[in-house]
């Protein structure tokens, strides 16, 4: 058992390497190509970025469906989600307050909303079908083309203005102006290095995660609960902490929200359409975990408008409901007699009341924007 405890201990610190090395490359490469081309930091973190750090969660989640285990592929995804929001963007609004911009509160929260709701909609019936799954792909492609398009059209307009700019100012327009070749390969590189680092990190870390805790005789139901279920959110926590460091905030927010519409519409839409039967979607789930995910989301909506910003003590909010969720999973699953009491306080007492709380806050912030502008 030491030596495969030592190996275990090696892989886990060389996942962690990976991990931190890799989100780094990645956002490096991807703030600097979005640079390059004009494109806005959220497009980038909404869509290269999340979708690359959701590979762990389509991986586990695909591969469970066709291994006829449609309640890990469920609870990967839901798990995840609730994850991202609550551990994630908690400890990386702890590092540094994180800056949220006017186009995620009014466009891509309330998608993630949505598209959460839409999963217990679709699921009322036990089941979520091919019909569906394709269903909630095709509103991915949508949602991801219309972000493109956006970009497109801001990054004509800033061409524009710089051209008049230029044109104001007596100097030569220069309309021919792109990145190299050199530069873009570059950066693509770097994002396909980090990627394949993030992937192969996480991997390395929770197996050698769960090699250990085996080793030190923790059941396989506390391992699940813990290890795995955090494990394939792993590229998320690493890549928005980066951003954080290096001050892309944009990307640390817009890579949470992304990855978690990413693995609502594309891991469990996905995971339906390669089902042979379907994904089962367990009582529990739809009176527990799914209505959990979707009062997550419906949190971040006043939490992102207050201030425009998440702030610190709001993530220490976001870290501690994430403590409670988790304990209440391990008592649950252990079968102790205080778990019920701790689910029916999370779900009917404590999130409603602080999304209440929340959206007085962000309600009063409006007024006091709006008095500013008459003022002024």
């Amino acid at each position: 058992m030491g030596a495969v405890t030592l190996f275990s201990y090696l892989m886990l610190a060389a996942g962690l390497a990976l991990l931190i090395v890799g989100a780094d490359v990645l956002v490096r490469g991807a703030a600097r190509l979005a640079t390059a081309f004009g494109v806005p930091a959220l497009v980038v973190g909404l869509t290269v970025v999340a979708f690359g750090t959701s590979a762990p969660e389509t991986l586990v989640s695909i591969q469970a469906a066709l291994q006829a285990q449609p309640e890990i592929a469920l609870g990967n995804v839901v798990g995840s989600n609730i994850f991202n929001v609550l551990f994630i963007l908690g400890i990386s609004a702890l590092i540094t307050p994180l800056a949220v911009s006017r186009g995620l509160v009014r466009r891509d929260v309330p998608i993630m909303i949505a598209a959460s709701g839409l999963v217990i909609l679709l699921g009322l019936n036990g089941r979520l079908g091919r019909f569906e799954g394709l269903f909630m792909v095709a509103l991915l492609v949508v949602y991801t083309g219309s972000l493109v398009r956006g970009a497109s059209r801001q990054q004509r307009s800033a061409r524009a203005d710089a051209r008049t700019a230029a044109l104001e100012a007596g100097k030569p327009v220069d309309a021919t102006r792109r990145p190299t070749a050199r530069l873009v390969a570059g950066n693509i590189l770097l994002i396909l290095l980090g990627l394949g680092m993030l992937g192969l990190g996480a991997d390395w870390l929770v197996d050698g995660a769960v090699r250990i805790a085996t080793a030190l005789g923790l059941s396989e139901l506390v391992i699940g609960l813990t290890i795995v279920a955090a494990g394939t959110s792993l590229p998320e926590v690493a890549a928005s902490v980066a951003a954080s460091l290096r001050g892309e905030r944009d990307i640390a927010v817009g890579n949470i929200v992304g990855s978690n519409i990413f693995n609502v519409l594309l891991v469990l839409g996905a995971a339906a359409v390669v089902s042979p039967a379907g994904l089962r979607i367990p009582p529990a789930a739809l009176t527990f975990d799914l209505p959990v995910m979707t009062a997550v989301a419906v949190a971040c909506l006043p939490v992102f408008f207050t201030d425009m910003e998440i702030a610190r003590w709001e993530g220490a909010v976001f870290l501690g409901y994430y403590v409670a969720y988790t304990a209440f999973l391990v008592l649950d699953a252990t079968g102790h007699e205080a778990a019920p009491l701790l689910g029916s306080g999370l779900l009917f007492f404590v999130v409603p009341i602080t999304v209440i709380t929340l959206a007085a806050l962000s309600v009063r912030a409006l007024g006091q924007r709006r008095r500013t502008r008459r003022e002024g």
